[in-house]
């Protein structure tokens, strides 16, 4: 996928106003709008058009745009990192990926899926206005991507989280603020589950509820343990006499150590599951291990000589047919 420069595409600087993104897409659609343009490209030139002002009119889709594309050429291979959106405050429902289908391919990776999260009744009016009393419209939701580790999952804690909320300043250009709340992480918390913080949306009108603050859970990274829903893959080294022999290993998960059975015989590649020791829950999910049998160095005339005795010893081929 080519990175896709929406600046150059309308004819601007990255530091164009709120009004010359307006005037420069007007001008561009006078030309390329395909029920009166005579270029012989008018209608894939619009359709770039559209979609370069979608995203530069919308201070939030431009705030994160200029973020991840700062160091891009047009062109240029391009591929966003995973949840480099994390950590923007968006109001709206987005577009969902169905919805973003009808843009290029890197308008639907950077912002197809926000329109997938719903969000409840955004901006319900209760129909009072229709009856002659104030307008009233329950303020629209919000939602972000939020990062955690993955011991808050098995603990539960209250994290302090800072969000970047695009606005417009006086000029006009984008502006990044940043509001930070404390949010309670419920234990057994998983990954792609949205936590709702009542009232912490937009502001409703004429006294109508503000809307809500719609967090989508993701973890950072592992170093050891891999996330499947609520199921925990590990990487279990052993040596090769607690894999032929059998053993009880220890485990050490985010918030306990375990002992752990190896059936004697197992190989590399086996997979052991653990069940209900993955991330808590009702039902908690499981731990699976994938066994590697690691062998000590040979870095010692004791330990060359251990392997010259076992190659004597013991009549073995892992490339006879049958070896297991």
């Amino acid at each position: 996928m080519e990175f896709k420069d929406y600046y150059q595409t309308l004819g601007l600087a990255r530091d164009a106003t709120a009004e010359a993104i307006k005037k420069a897409f007007r001008k561009l659609a006078r030309k390329y709008h395909p029920d009166v343009s005579k270029e012989p490209d008018a209608e894939q030139r619009m359709k770039e058009i559209n979609e370069a002002y979608t995203v530069l009119s919308d201070p939030e889709k431009r705030a994160a745009y200029d973020q991840l594309g700062r160091d891009y050429r047009p062109g240029q291979e391009f591929r966003p990192p995973p949840d480099w959106d994390a950590g923007f405050e968006f109001s709206g429902h987005g577009f969902s990926s169905r919805e973003a289908a009808d843009f290029s391919d890197f308008f639907a990776e950077l912002f197809g899926r926000m329109g997938d999260m719903g969000g409840g009744a955004d901006g319900a009016h209760d129909g009072s206005h229709a009856r002659g009393r104030p307008f009233r419209m329950r303020g629209e939701d919000h939602h972000a991507k939020v990062l955690l580790d993955l011991e808050d999952a098995f603990t539960g804690t209250v994290r302090q989280i800072s969000l970047r909320v695009p606005k417009l300043d006086a000029q006009g250009r984008v502006a990044l603020e940043t509001r930070t709340l404390n949010v309670k992480i419920p234990q057994g918390v998983r990954e792609g589950q949205i936590i709702r913080l009542a009232g912490q949306g937009a502001p409703g009108s004429g006294g109508a509820a503000s809307g809500d603050l719609l967090l989508e859970v993701h973890f950072h990274p592992h170093g050891r343990l891999r996330v499947d829903g609520r199921d925990l893959h590990l990487v279990l080294p052993v040596t090769p006499w607690e894999a032929a022999l059998g053993a009880i290993v220890p485990v050490e998960l985010p918030a306990a150590s375990l002992k752990v059975r190896i059936p004697a015989g197992a190989q590399s590649g086996r997979q052991l599951r653990v069940r209900g020791k993955g991330i808590p829950g009702q039902p908690a999910g499981d731990l699976l291990l994938d066994l590697q049998v690691v062998l000590p160095p040979a870095d010692s005339p004791q330990a060359r000589e251990l392997y010259a005795t076992m190659a004597r010893e013991l009549a073995f081929d892992p490339r006879r047919p049958g070896s297991p």
